[in-house]
């Protein structure tokens, strides 16, 4: 029974995953390199508390329950108690490896491993522990507190037992999980992803503007954001970055990047977080 949570990482998915847990009863065990990289999430999750006990949502007693639960920590020996670990740190798969072999290191025997990522091989991750059986993808969706949606990744050795485990840990956050075989960038953002670039091959070729681009999938698809400003939101080198590892990873020429986005990427225009993208927010 999973009652303890390790959580790798706390930037914004790890800390949302870390919010998520502790609100729902868990007890979380939070590592990173040191202790000023929990500064930035530890302020979005206090924000987020805020804004609840604001709107009546959440009491100061509920709160101080929350804090309780949430531990922080630099030392990976803190994570030999726990009986889930999710990995959410920054989508190198290089970087993912060496993380996956110190958790196989510090961890029980049964204790299950997950990853974040939204889109690298669950297979390769496990491959550097010593049962690959025991590892997962659990992806969530940003931001974590207010998505629904969880894909379940089975890597090429998973146990339907560990995958079980996963589906249940993750419905009793109040989550909907799907099941989803290995693949580049698994269902939803494989779909997603070429879908924005063909947003911006559309506007490349002068077919429609930007505003009409995404009010045309706005009103016509009902969609909540348009393409564009999805882009934005996203950030234009994460999109590009994404889409150049699954035209890597497939071969396929209908997943080419457009070359409109790699040259705002070029030119430093990132979206939201630089200012300017396909909208100025300068």
């Amino acid at each position: 029974m999973v009652k303890k949570i390790g959580v790798i990482g706390f930037g914004t998915m790890g800390s949302g995953i870390a919010q998520v847990c502790v609100e729902k009863g868990y007890e979380v065990v939070a590592v990173e390199q040191q202790e000023e990289f929990f500064d930035r999430g530890l302020a979005q999750i206090k924000r987020n508390w805020k804004r609840a006990i604001e709107k009546g949502h959440l009491t100061e007693e509920q709160q101080t329950e929350y804090n309780k639960r949430l531990n922080m920590t630099i030392s990976w020996e803190d994570l030999n108690d726990v009986d889930f670990v999710i990995e959410a740190v920054t989508e190198n798969m290089e970087v993912k490896k060496d993380i996956f072999k110190k958790i196989d290191q510090h961890i029980a025997p049964e204790t299950v491993i997950a990853s974040n990522t939204s889109g690298l091989s669950i297979t390769e991750m496990a491959s550097v522990t010593s049962d690959p059986g025991r590892v997962l993808g659990v992806h969530f969706f940003n931001p974590v507190p207010v998505m629904k949606l969880v894909e379940l990744i089975r890597g090429y050795e998973t146990r339907e037992e560990i995958f079980e485990t996963a589906k249940q840990f993750v419905e009793s956050l109040g989550k909907e999980a799907i099941d989803v075989k290995e693949s580049p960038l698994f269902a939803v953002n494989r779909i997603l992803v070429p879908m924005i670039n063909e947003a911006i091959i559309v506007l490349q070729e002068g077919i429609a503007t930007a505003e009409d681009i995404d009010k045309g999938m706005k009103l016509g698809a009902n969609h909540p954001i348009g393409p564009l400003a999805l882009a934005d939101l996203i950030g234009l080198d994460t999109l590009l970055f994404v889409q150049d590892s699954l035209y890597e990873e497939t071969q396929d020429s209908k997943y080419r990047a457009a070359p409109l986005l790699r040259k705002m990427v070029r030119a430093g225009h990132l979206g939201r977080k630089t200012g300017q993208g396909f909208y100025d927010y300068s």
